[in-house]
């Protein structure tokens, strides 16, 4: 089984930023203020030639300030990773001393009988050993005092929870593998219900209020024999109502999860219908070239005329987008989900294709010959050839003249030709365009005696006529 370590404590003791010196990353959102981390967020770690699966959590034990029913969510996810772990890293602040709630926490911990490592954070400018010795009242030994900013004691913390984990077989554990799906839409349109209702457990804390996800979250599973990593993400508002510093870097880490995926999954209210922000989202995702599958949620229970005049709507806003796959759903009730996967496995299918610089230039010569570009001061653009720039997002180059005058509408023509002929399902193509060097731009011909005397000749033959 593969090692897992579950870092573990009260809200705003160090726990995500710990997490990203682990796994030399910045997935976890990190502020000075408690109850960020509301999920469970996986990661890699590698030290000294093992690697293993860890889990950040969620602050256990003391009420969120928004709203102690999610508090009482956040507890919930953060003690259901603690009993997936096979060690505890338990956090604590050196600067607050020993609280009542990690007291608390000692005795709940116990109950899960595994290994717990406690690690004393912000110690910088601290003497360790005084630092330290309120928690001895707790009755464990294994007391480590770290800085998880700047790294301090880490090393040491990490060689002894190697040492007492027996190294096995099948502990290979180099990235999270898996095909990458992240899920966008605005703020309370059903993203973490959805992929609970996916992965068939509520893995992802959902609460119906706009913003309980922060953070990006990846969810590595299993289904049908085939691995998948869902990522979770924050609902993306217009900026003009985006006045929260943690909010705004939730935002960033949408953004992000769009690059760091495959396949989009972008999440519709459709009683709301189509907003400015679902626009500006979809032109994000078509500029990224990612493969895109529009969930519209909350289908069902909708009248006819209603759900009538809602696809009228998206094929008329979306029209740009022609080849989004559309899925109509409940993920409330779980209506079409099971359909999400089909169209997923049909979008990595068409994915994986290889073809040759001339297969794709006879393409270009048959899209050029039925529809040819537009004549530029008298003159024909030419495109030459094409050839495969890039797969993650399918990129097309093609070389020719003049294509810095190649219009817009024309790049779009020849982006749908080549997805139609290349098969590809709910995937845009990304068209560049480059143009070969004049050899003899700016350069004189200089004649030889012999020319310039055969010009004189020619101009005096003029002159007489």
């Amino acid at each position: 089984m593969k090692p897992v370590i579950a870092i573990v404590g009260r809200p705003n003791v160090g726990k995500s930023t710990f997490f990203n010196r682990l796994t030399s990353s910045r997935d976890a959102l990190v502020a000075d203020r408690p109850g960020v981390t509301r999920d469970r967020q996986y990661g890699v770690m590698h030290h000294n030639d093992r690697s293993f699966l860890i889990i950040d959590t969620g602050g256990i034990g003391e009420e969120d300030h928004d709203s102690q029913d999610v508090a009482n969510l956040m507890t919930e996810q953060s003690m259901l990773a603690a009993s997936e772990a096979s060690v505890l890293i338990w956090i604590v602040d050196g600067r607050d001393g020993l609280t009542h709630v990690d007291e608390i926490l000692a005795t709940e911990f116990r109950k899960l009988n595994k290994p717990i490592y406690l690690a004393v954070n912000k110690i910088e400018g601290y003497e360790a050993d005084l630092t330290t010795s309120d928690f001895y009242r707790l009755g464990t030994d294994s007391i480590w005092p770290i800085s998880s900013k700047r790294g301090d004691g880490v090393p040491h913390l990490l060689d002894a929870i190697i040492k007492n984990i027996p190294a096995t077989d099948d502990e290979e554990v180099e990235e999270l593998e898996g095909l990458a799906i992240s899920v966008l839409g605005r703020p309370n349109v059903g993203k973490s219900t959805l992929i609970n209702r996916m992965l068939g457990e509520e893995r992802v804390l959902t609460f119906d209020h706009p913003g309980t996800t922060r953070d990006s979250i990846k969810i590595p599973f299993e289904k049908n024999g085939k691995d998948y990593i869902l990522i979770d993400t924050a609902g993306v508002r217009r900026k003009s109502k985006v006045h929260d510093m943690v909010e705004k870097f939730s935002i960033l880490k949408s953004f992000d999860a769009i690059n760091a995926a495959k396949i989009i999954i972008l999440v519709l209210d459709a009683s709301e219908g189509v907003t400015e922000q679902d626009t500006t989202l979809l032109g994000m995702i078509e500029d990224s070239g990612k493969s895109l599958i529009i969930a519209v949620n909350k289908w069902d229970g909708m009248e006819t005329s209603d759900k009538e005049r809602v696809k009228d709507l998206l094929s008329r806003k979306f029209s740009f987008i022609d080849y989004a796959q559309y899925h109509f759903i409940s993920a409330l009730h779980g209506t079409g989900v099971g359909n999400l996967f089909k169209t997923i496995n049909k979008i990595e299918k068409s994915l994986d294709f290889n073809i040759s610089t001339s297969d794709m230039t006879e393409i270009l010569e048959d899209a050029v010959a039925k529809h040819p570009p537009h004549m530029v001061n008298g003159r024909r653009i030419k495109l030459r050839y094409a050839h495969i720039g890039g797969t993650d997002p399918i990129r097309v180059i093609i070389h020719g003249n003049q294509t810095d005058k190649v219009p817009d509408a024309y790049k779009r023509y020849l982006a749908s030709v080549f997805r139609k002929r290349l098969k590809l399902v709910g995937t845009n193509v990304l068209v560049d365009f480059k143009q070969g060097d004049n050899p003899f731009k700016g350069k004189k011909n200089i004649l030889t005696q012999r020319q310039v005397a055969k010009r004189r000749r020619l101009m005096s033959h003029v002159k007489k006529r």
